[in-house]
């Protein structure tokens, strides 16, 4: 097939390398204004099939990888009921060990991969950690020590590093701020399918218990390690890279991507004219780090991660210290993440058609407190899972928010490369954090457990809330100065300042 032409808005029928993010196209096409009335025509009449298309070819595939991903981190969980830590003569500490080492090395990974990301191109360095997790997860099974499956764990942290942030950032260079979380929701749903598809998976899976000599537990390593391999190398041929190379865009439909994600309205309209142009320097990375907007972020990624992973991870224990044998907590968790993944999708249509990200961030993190303040003050079985039926389709609906809602407030291709890595490698020390709270010593009421969600649930309102008034005062402030004429800039240093220009709106 014919390589695609690669195209700019500037020049639609001109092949040339990527250039909406080169440093050099700071200055406004000659054309600027007609070319603006021509794309927004063009906006009127091709924009939903446009997304249609780039939905279809883009969401599964990902939605897929990320499937694979949670299904193998948390798998863990559904083997250990299954017999994992009585096989390897494991402590109830030693077995919290090995959950926690694998948000340490997730973490400290995953600014290095984003930035890789761009240079090594999607379509080969997604699937390629991915081949390395699957090998992973394969060996796993194999373990027969406690160090050996602490080994395991720590590598599997490295080589998953890079999937979760690299998607979530590759969504921002196909899609407007304005469309990202119904995306994001759609890719992140996977993990909820994975909860669900996990139990059903280790139901079936661990009645191959002495098949080969192993035990089920290790089958379940097994089988899904390879089949995260198989899926891996499909990715290969199924992935694109950028907007400017897609084959299955006309020049002209990659020419007004191009053109709506260099021009889209977070650089103060498209009046403005100022395009987010840049090329790789250390200090947008450095400018990622010192962005007090991240930090105060990571908390609310925080309130809402600990009990994602509280979920994940012990949701079949927790359900199996209400009484019930492990095969029916394994099924009874399919309900839980169907309806949580259901209602993901719907509140990310609401948000992205509304505009807003922290009223429903802030309402799902309620709706947590409601939840696991059922599951404290209980000891009947129905009300704590009725609790942790409720606590996940808060979680899962959350997530997708508070990842977009930060990607919308970050300008700048690299630093928002950065932020984002920043927020998600930061943000999932609340997984090792999270790892340790349900301790086998405190089943069936988990209460300490419990308690822990509660109070980071609590810490991410608080910065939630901090978020939403300085991002008030900030734009008012812009504004302000805006029809005071009182900046003198040019949209170089516009386009360099990124989401600290005077021109630029944070959403809300």
């Amino acid at each position: 097939m014919e390589e695609p032409k690669v195209v700019s808005p500037e020049h639609v029928d001109q092949p040339h390398r990527p250039s909406h993010f080169r440093e050099e196209n700071f200055q406004l096409p000659a054309d600027w204004e007609a070319q603006r009335a021509k794309f927004e025509a063009y906006d009127a009449q091709h924009r939903k099939a446009i997304l249609r298309k780039m939905d279809v070819r883009l969401i599964p595939m990902l939605a897929l990888l990320y499937l694979m991903s949670f299904l193998d981190r948390g798998n863990i969980g559904n083997a250990k009921i299954e017999g994992l830590p009585a096989d390897l003569n494991l402590t109830p500490d030693q077995y919290n060990m090995c959950l926690t080492v694998f948000f340490f090395t997730y973490a400290a990974f995953e600014v290095p991969s984003n930035l890789l990301l761009k240079k090594l191109r999607p379509s080969r360095w997604l699937p390629t950690i991915m081949v390395a997790w699957g090998i992973v997860m394969t060996l796993m099974g194999l373990v027969r020590s406690y160090s050996g499956l602490l080994a395991a764990r720590i590598f599997l942290g490295v080589a998953e590093a890079g999937l979760f942030p690299g998607v979530a950032y590759y969504l921002t260079m196909w899609y407007t701020r304005d469309e990202m979380q119904l995306r994001q929701a759609l890719f992140f749903s996977a993990a909820s399918v994975a909860g669900a598809f996990s139990g059903l998976l280790a139901f079936g899976i661990a009645k191959m218990d002495g098949v080969g000599g192993l035990e089920g537990w290790r089958w379940i390593f097994l089988l899904e390690g390879m089949a995260t391999v198989g899926v891996a190398v499909g990715a290969y041929f199924a992935l694109w890279d950028f907007p400017e190379t897609a084959g299955f865009l006309s020049d002209e439909e990659r020419g007004f991507v191009v053109w709506r994600l260099r021009y889209q309205g977070q650089f103060g309209g498209k009046e403005e004219g100022v395009a987010e142009a840049e090329g790789f320097r250390w200090k947008y990375v450095r400018q990622a780090f010192l962005d007090w907007q991240i930090w105060v972020n990571v908390f609310v990624y925080w309130g809402i991660v600990c009990p994602l992973y509280g979920i994940s991870l012990f949701l079949p224990s927790i359900i199996r210290n209400l009484g019930y044998s492990s095969s029916s907590a394994q099924l009874l968790t399919i309900p839980v993440y169907i309806t949580a993944s259901i209602l993901a999708v719907v509140a990310a249509w609401f948000s992205d058609r509304v505009g807003k990200r922290s009223p429903f961030i802030i309402g799902f993190l309620l709706v947590m407190v409601a939840g696991f303040t059922m599951c404290i003050s209980s000891s009947n079985p129905k009300v704590v899972y009725a609790g942790v039926f409720l606590s996940a389709c808060a979680i899962y609906p959350a997530f997708p928010g508070v990842i977009s809602w930060l990607s919308n407030n970050l300008a700048g291709s690299y630093k928002r490369s950065a932020g984002m890595a920043l927020q998600i490698g930061v943000g999932n020390l609340g997984g090792a954090m999270a790892s340790n709270f349900y301790r086998e010593k405190d089943s069936p009421r988990y209460i300490l457990g419990h308690a822990l969600e509660l109070g980071f649930i609590g810490a991410g309102i608080v910065a939630a809330l901090i978020l939403v008034v300085s991002y008030t005062a900030i734009n008012k402030k812009r504004e302000r100065l805006l029809r005071g004429g009182r900046h003198a800039h040019t949209n170089k240093q516009l386009s360099e300042k990124g989401d600290k220009a005077v021109t630029f709106r944070y959403m809300l």
